[in-house]
Parts: structure tokens; C-alpha cells; sequence
């Protein structure tokens, strides 16, 4: 069980890192309150607010290969687990 979870988790966080290969911005469609400023936090460190006032999501380029190369290891991780006797 704890294998096909592993597994599960390392193939979604891989896919996700591999589409953060195929994208240069995310555009989130729900407006955006200016009242609250939250630029200087962690959660907004790659966001930025357009003219229309939507979020604008920048991955970095560093994030797709972080996050594939975090998958494929947890992947691997749960292919070495000893199996159940």
C-alpha cells in the first residue's frame, strides 16, 4: 500500500514539474483585492498582479527540473521498498 502511494505522489509532483516546463506564466482568473498586499510574503515570492487585476504566476525554470527530479526519486524510492512476505 505504502508503495503505490509513494509512487502516486512521485509520477503527480514529476508531471507537475514537467509542465512547469511548457509554461512561461500562469494566469489566475479570479480578481484580485489590491487592500490586501501580500507581494512581500513566500506564497506571493512569483506572483505579480496584471492591469486586469488577476494574479500572473511565473515558475522559475529551476522549479520544473527541482520538482521532476524530486518525483523520479520518490518514484525510485518506492520501486527499492521491500515487499511484503
Amino acid at each position: 500500500m505504502i508503495r503505490s502511494i509513494a509512487f502516486a505522489v512521485g509520477l503527480f509532483v514529476a508531471l507537475c514539474g514537467g509542465s512547469f516546463l511548457m509554461v512561461d506564466e500562469m494566469v489566475l482568473t479570479a480578481k484580485y483585492a489590491p487592500e490586501v498586499r501580500r507581494d512581500d510574503e513566500f506564497r506571493g515570492m512569483f506572483m505579480k498582479v496584471n492591469n486586469d487585476k488577476q494574479k500572473v504566476f511565473t515558475p522559475p525554470q529551476w522549479l520544473a527540473f527541482t520538482l521532476m527530479s524530486i518525483g523520479s526519486v520518490t518514484m525510485l524510492y518506492s520501486v527499492a521498498l521491500p515487499k511484503k512476505q
